[in-house]
């Protein structure tokens, strides 16, 4: 009871600040109080300001405001997390229904290279993919993708073996039904809760992960105020602006928080092992 209470109450937290963090990435133009300061513009007068009432979170070493670099930030991290997830997802879940549906030859191929990705860890396999592309967000984009596309063909597939020997399968199959139309209508339907429950754990991954490559520099390029781009720019100033690299590090960890919290909570309640 204990257990289920705290899931409910970090799931609440989680859902809240999601929606927090969503609501300020939606209305980023109308909330921030320096909206131009997102882009190129340049105030060498105001650079390196400590947290002030015209400047909340201080400014950055080109005097732009912080405050509205990390709010219009949210708009780019939510849409790499999201978008990266989305694909991978899609992607993943696809090849996770043919593996555990088919079994066989077909099942050994895709397991053995889903085992090749997540044999490397996600953060190098990362800056290997990411190296061999052309910064920016859209290739960003594809790195995520690529990089966690095996975990959620793992989670499909273990749910696929679990339901496709059911009565339900086995009767369609007895029909005629084809095999695209048992994996499609029969066995997608109820196998996905575990995908996307897992899937929103992963979203947190990828803001984190699109973070850490922008940070060394393979990921999102300036000016765009991506908040590992801002962190990995303002560690240079730490001594003398700290809060230069601290505030967009916050934002990240309680986005990433955000998304663990509801994602635990939604395997809490959608997982009967958990349950019980």
């Amino acid at each position: 009871m204990k257990s289920r209470l705290k899931a409910n109450l970090l799931g609440m937290i989680g859902l809240f600040l999601l929606l927090l963090v969503t609501g300020v990435a939606i209305f980023a133009p109308w909330i921030a109080p320096y909206p131009e300061d997102a882009g190129q513009t340049c105030h060498l007068e105001a650079m390196l300001q400590p947290p002030c009432r015209s400047h909340l979170l201080g400014t950055d070493d080109m005097g732009r405001d912080l405050f509205s670099r990390i709010i219009f930030g949210a708009r780019i991290s939510l849409l790499i997390g999201v978008v990266s997830v989305a694909f991978s997802t899609c992607a993943g879940g696809l090849l996770g229904l043919i593996a555990g549906y088919f079994g066989g030859v077909i099942d050994e191929i895709i397991m053995r290279i889903a085992d090749i990705f997540m044999s490397v860890p996600y953060v190098i396999l990362g800056m290997a993919i990411a190296v061999a592309l052309k910064p920016g967000v859209r290739n960003l984009i594809i790195v995520i993708a690529l990089v966690f596309w095996p975990a959620l063909a793992r989670v499909m597939r273990g749910a696929v073996l679990t339901v496709r020997e059911r009565d339900f399968v086995e009767a369609a199959k007895a029909i005629g039904a084809s095999h695209w139309r048992i994996m499609l209508v029969h066995l997608l339907p109820n196998c996905v809760t575990p995908v996307l429950v897992q899937a929103t754990i992963q979203v947190g991954w990828a803001i984190m992960l699109a973070a850490t490559l922008s940070f060394i520099g393979v990921g999102v390029q300036p000016p765009l105020p991506e908040w590992g781009l801002i962190t990995s720019t303002g560690r240079q100033f730490m001594l003398y602006a700290w809060w230069y690299p601290v505030f967009p590090g916050v934002a990240i960890v309680i986005t990433v928080l955000a998304f663990n919290f509801l994602g635990d909570f939604l395997r809490e309640k959608f997982d009967p092992t958990l349950r019980r």
